[in-house]
């Protein structure tokens, strides 16, 4: 696997590169946005590792232009700024996950397993679009999974990237119940451990944005002791 670096602090450059090295990943590093996005397109790179504040191009505006051509490669955006508005531009230019500064070498680890995974069908098993939906639309409520976008009653709804994701899951498999531990490894990968309370309170803020009343459920139900399912009309 290929990874493009896009770091402009070299402690941190090198700190990254040789975990990813460690890993048996083949990594290369840039400094600069510009020469960044030049590599990027022409490098078929299998995931990109990309700062937000750099030298001759943001990492806001590489990963525009990289949508822009229609470049599909995985990117995980790495930044000081841990703002909910920085967080919502970056998924609406179809970021793949997003990293605030400091973090852990577990957690990112982590986050690029379940990205390359995302990302890539398991070995010996063919790639099946149609169960990895881009949209779901009923009722009042419109999910655009590529963009990270929600819309109720013509409103959009602000909601954690992760809330999207687990709802991709439980998407692909309408009507079926969908074990918490399953849902765990799917939106956080295997190697990660995330308390089962962290699932369920997203699900919560998922009934928010799904459900004409939260308090009452009429799409997603839990069955209890076991996991969630999504009832679609």
């Amino acid at each position: 696997m290929r990874v493009l670096i896009v770091e402009d602090e070299p402690a941190l450059a090198r700190g990254l590169e040789e975990l990813l090295a460690s890993r048996d990943f083949q990594v290369e590093v840039e400094e600069r946005g510009d020469r960044a996005l030049a590599r990027a397109l022409v490098g078929n790179f299998d995931l990109l590792l990309l700062d937000v504040m750099l030298p001759g191009l943001s990492g806001f505006e590489v990963l525009k232009k990289l949508r822009s051509a229609k470049c599909s490669t995985p990117v995980i955006l790495l930044t000081a700024r841990g703002s909910e508005a920085d967080k919502v531009l970056g998924f609406e230019l179809a970021v793949d996950d997003y990293v605030t500064k400091p973090f852990s070498p577990l957690e990112l680890l982590g986050r690029i397993s379940a990205v390359l995974r995302r990302s890539r069908p398991a070995e010996g098993e063919p790639f099946a679009a149609e169960s990895e939906p881009e949209r779901l639309a009923f009722g009042e409520v419109e999910i655009d999974f590529k963009r990270y976008f929600a819309r109720k009653n013509q409103t959009a709804i602000e909601a954690p990237a992760k809330c999207f994701e687990i709802l991709r899951v439980l998407a692909k498999t309408p009507g079926e119940v969908v074990s918490r531990n399953h849902l765990i490894d799917e939106v956080w990968g295997e190697d990660e451990f995330i308390n089962q309370r962290t699932l369920d309170n997203l699900v919560l803020k998922i009934r928010h944005v799904i459900e004409p009343d939260p308090a009452d459920p009429r799409y997603l139900k839990t069955v209890h002791g076991v996991g969630y399912r999504l009832d679609l009309p």
